[in-house]
C-alpha cells in the first residue's frame, strides 16, 4: 500500500494524498461531501489502476479525512483550489478526472482550471447543488436562521446533520458551472443509480445536456442509490474508465 503524503497548500494547510505510479493518463479520484480518500470508491480504483499499472490519485480536501482544516469552515472553491494544487504537484501530463458526488462539481471546475484533461467520469455527479439542493430547498425560516446565524443543521440518511454556511452557500455561486457553457472535448462517462435520493435525476440530464463532449454518454442502473459502491456499479465504473482511457491513451 501506498504511503500518504502531504502538501501545503497555499492556505498553509497539509493536504493529504495518495499517488501510486504507473502508465499515464494520471486516473485522479475526486470524492464527495464530507467524504475522503479512503471511502470503498476511491480504494477499489486504486486496486484497480495497481492491477493494470495505471498511474493514480486520490486526495483529501482540506476538511475531510486526514487533510488539516475544519470541514465547517470550508467550502466549494476551497476544495477545488486543493485539488487543483494537488493534481498539479503529482500529474506529469494528462488526467483523466473521476469525480463522485460533489466530486463530480469538483471535476467540473477542475476541467476548466487543468491544463490537460483527457477524459471525465461523474458519478451521482452534483454540480451546484449548493444552490440548486440546498439554497432552492431552504423554507424562509431556514434561510433567515442562514443569514442571521451563518449555519444551519439539516438530517442526513449518512451521518450526522449537515451542517451548512452561510460561507459555503456563498461561495458555491462563484463556482456555479450549470449556469454557462461547460466545454469538455474528450470522452465523457456519466453514471447514477435511479434510488438515488441525494441527486436527482434532473441534474443528471441538466448536466448530461450541458457538457459539450464529442463523446458522452449516460447510464442508469436501475435500484442503486447514491453510494453507487455496490460490486455490479464498481464494475460500471471500471468499464467507463477503459472506455476513456482507451481514447486518451
Amino acid at each position: 500500500m501506498t504511503e500518504t503524503a502531504y502538501l501545503l497548500s497555499d492556505r498553509g494547510q497539509r493536504l493529504a494524498y495518495v499517488a501510486s505510479p504507473g502508465k499515464g493518463p494520471l486516473v485522479v479520484f475526486l470524492s464527495g461531501y464530507r467524504s475522503d480518500m479512503d471511502g470503498t470508491k476511491a480504494v477499489h480504483l486504486e486496486d484497480w489502476a495497481r492491477r493494470r499499472q495505471r498511474a493514480y490519485l486520490r486526495l483529501d480536501y482540506s476538511g475531510h479525512g486526514r487533510s488539516d482544516g475544519r470541514f465547517e469552515d470550508g467550502a466549494i472553491g476551497d476544495w477545488a483550489s486543493d485539488a487543483a494544487q494537488v493534481v498539479r504537484h503529482v500529474a506529469q501530463g494528462p488526467v483523466v478526472l473521476v469525480g463522485s458526488s460533489m466530486g463530480g462539481w469538483i471535476g467540473c471546475l477542475l476541467a476548466r482550471r487543468l491544463p490537460a484533461v483527457a477524459g471525465f467520469v461523474g458519478i451521482a455527479a452534483a454540480p451546484d447543488f449548493t444552490e440548486d439542493g440546498f439554497w432552492a430547498g431552504f423554507d424562509e425560516t431556514q434561510r433567515q436562521e442562514l443569514m442571521q446565524m451563518g449555519r444551519v443543521a439539516l438530517p442526513s440518511d449518512y451521518d450526522e446533520p449537515y451542517i451548512v454556511t452561510r460561507r459555503l452557500i456563498e461561495d458555491g455561486r462563484q463556482n456555479l458551472v450549470l449556469r454557462s457553457p461547460l466545454p469538455m472535448p474528450w470522452p465523457v462517462r456519466l453514471l447514477q443509480g435511479s434510488a438515488d435520493t441525494a441527486v436527482s435525476r434532473e441534474t443528471l440530464l441538466r448536466l448530461f445536456d450541458h457538457i459539450d463532449s464529442p463523446d458522452l454518454r449516460m447510464t442508469v442502473v436501475k435500484g442503486a442509490d447514491h453510494r453507487f459502491s455496490d460490486p455490479a456499479c464498481l464494475a460500471l465504473i471500471e468499464q467507463a474508465l477503459e472506455e476513456v482511457l482507451a481514447c486518451a491513451s
